[in-house]
This record gives C-alpha cells, structure tokens and sequence, in this order.
C-alpha cells in the first residue's frame, strides 16, 4: 500500500507527514534523520515492546540509541515524568545534536515534545503516533505539554517536529475505548471545517471502528489536511488555530475535574462537542437539528454525549483555568454553522443553560 504524504508549512520549519499501512519497518525518512545522532526512543512499556522492534532498521544509522520508557496515562503526562526523560538524556550524555522519538500517543507525543523543546533550550524530535487521536491531532502542529493538577495542558511550548509518520496497523492493537476516542476528533474537524467530511465518517463509521486500512488512510489524511492547513495559518494559536479547540473548554474542564486518565481526552471532547453545539444553537447560530445530528454521530462513535453531573459552579471553576480563558472568563469555540466555527464570550444565562441540559 503506497504512502500518503501531505506538508505542514512553516517555512524552514516545515516537515512532511507520512501516512500509511506498515510503514514503521525501515523508513527511509527517519533513518535519514537518524543517521550519525544520538537518538532517544520514548515510549512506555506496552507500545515500545510492540513497535520499538519496528523502528531498528531506520534507527541502525544512529550514534547511539536509547529507549526511555514512561508510565502510561494520563496522569503521568507530568513533571516526574518530564524529569525521567531528562534525567536519562543526561545520564547519557546526549548533546544538542540528539533527537527524541515519540513512540506512542498523545501523552507520550505531548510529553516528549515538550522534553525537546527544552532539553538544551531545544532539539529535534519525531512523532510516530500509534493511537488514532495522536495521529489525526496531537502530533500535528507544534503543541507539546504537560498538565498540572489545576489545569490540562497548562505548562508546555510550541515546538514543531521534524517528521510525523503516522503507521494505520498500529491502530489495531488499541483498545475500543481508544479508537473511540480518536474518532472525537476527526469529528470535530468534519464539524468546524469540512461538512462533507464529516458526511463521510457518519458513513463510514463501521470500516473505521473494525481499522479497515484504506478507510483509516484516507480519513487520517484528511484530518492531517485540516490541522495542517490551520497550522500553518496560524502556528501559535493567535486566531483561526483556535477553532480546533471545539469541545475542548468543556473537555479539558471534565478531564481535569475528574481527575486525568479517568476519562480519555476523546471522550471528555465528545461530551464537550454536544455541549458547545447546544451552546452555539441556544445563543442563535446553528438549528436544533444540527446539534442533534452531532449527538447521533458522536453516540454512533461509541463516545458519551452528557458531562458529568456537577454543580454549574464546578463547570465554571475548572473552565476559568483553561488556556483559552481571558482574565479567569471562559471563552468558547462555537458553531456559527457546520463547517465553520469561531471563538466568543457567551452570556452567562445561556452558559448555564447547556450546562443543566447536557450534564448528568
């Protein structure tokens, strides 16, 4: 099966994402980014004793290699962690010329990133994403993190990757919830930017959820088209990239709230999603059947479609910490119709409105 390839463009920061179905065994990409450095694979125990085999051709050309490995969840998505992959780097003595390769999904791509961004104020990294909302997101477009308890996300930094390669065959190991999970943001970019897309993945919901490769190319593909497009628009979030976070103030709000690693970060976006949809129909942007049409295909995804059941309060505590907040005031990314969304202040009446209607 050939190997889709599409470019983030951001000038002498540009890189190409590959997409593909077996693609790990003997890149020619990362090996030619491998060769002659000190390289450091990240991952944790279950993906790298899965898929760091995989990667041996391509890195044969390398310095040195390391593997470091990492708890996995979300919760560990945190300083100690941070400071394990620093630790062992300096152990190693890796120098500014080392790359780190991300082996994993969301937590592992963000926590790495954010070690690359820092580790000698800043080297190469590569993300090999092998869950699906690593691949159709989290490894595209620079945004590398770690959470705190008062906050998702919070303490990280822009910092592109050199490589994205992003092999489907992975996906098949994933545990329902995860692929679920990835599918949240697929539809959210068929929501904000792209209707027909989003007709394509209601229609083609049960080839995705089995990891039928040609349909799981062709919808990752057209994920990574979108961010990439936003990205290079907007690298730091100034303006339009911010329309990528539909769903996300409520989502990053039942993450935290919940505690990390209780819901996955695709369900608390599915159940945001539904929210900001009924936020946008109640301030007079977009029908009632548009918001039900979402609920239908984000229920059809396997994903919840209601918040957990807490005081409005508690809604707007953990949302005033979130990166979009101004002054501690939540803002929204709202549907002003399917295929096109914006960032706003909303009035409070309307706000608590959603909340008693899409919680419990």
């Amino acid at each position: 099966m050939s190997v889709c390839e599409l470019r983030v463009s951001l000038g002498d920061r540009s890189y190409p994402i590959l997409i593909g179905a077996g693609i790990l065994a003997g890149s020619e990409a990362l090996a030619r980014l491998a060769a002659g450095r000190q390289v450091a694979v990240v991952s944790n125990d279950t993906v790298g004793d899965l898929y760091e085999p995989r990667l041996a051709a391509a890195l044969a050309g390398a310095a040195s290699r390391l593997s470091i490995r990492l708890p996995d969840g979300e919760q560990y998505k945190n300083y100690e962690s941070l400071d394990r992959v620093f630790t062992q780097l300096l152990e190693h003595r890796f120098d500014r010329r080392c790359l780190l390769v991300a082996l994993g999904g969301g937590v592992i791509g963000d926590l790495t990133g954010c070690a690359a961004a820092l580790y000698q104020r800043g080297v190469d990294f590569v993300q090999v994403p092998t869950t699906l909302l690593a691949q159709v997101d989290s490894s595209v477009g620079g945004k590398t993190a770690i959470n705190h308890r008062l906050g998702k996300n919070m303490i990280g930094a822009f910092h592109q990757p050199r490589l994205v390669l992003a092999d489907v065959e992975t996906l098949r190991t994933l545990p329902p919830r995860e692929l679920s999970a990835g599918l949240a943001e697929m539809i959210k970019h068929g929501a904000i930017a792209d209707p027909a897309y989003l007709e394509r993945l209601e229609r083609d919901l049960d080839a995705l959820l089995s990891c039928e490769p040609v349909a799981l190319i062709a919808a990752v593909l057209r994920s990574c088209e979108i961010k990439a497009a936003v990205v290079a628009a907007d690298e730091r979030e100034t303006g339009v990239r911010a329309t990528l976070n539909f769903g996300h103030t409520f989502g990053h709000a039942i993450e935290t709230g919940m505690g990390y690693g209780q819901w996955l970060h695709g369900e608390a976006v599915g159940a945001g999603m539904v929210m900001a949809a009924d936020l946008s129909q109640r301030i007079g942007l977009i029908e009632a059947a548009v918001v039900e049409r979402l609920r239908g295909t984000i229920a059809a995804a396997r994903l919840p479609v209601r918040g957990p059941a807490w005081p409005a309060e508690r809604y707007l505590e953990l949302m005033s910490v979130d990166k979009k907040a101004q002054q501690g005031l939540p803002t929204f990314v709202v549907l002003e119709r399917l295929g096109q969304a914006s960032q706003r202040r909303v009035p409070d009446a309307a706000l608590r409105a959603t909340l008693a209607a899409c919680t419990g």
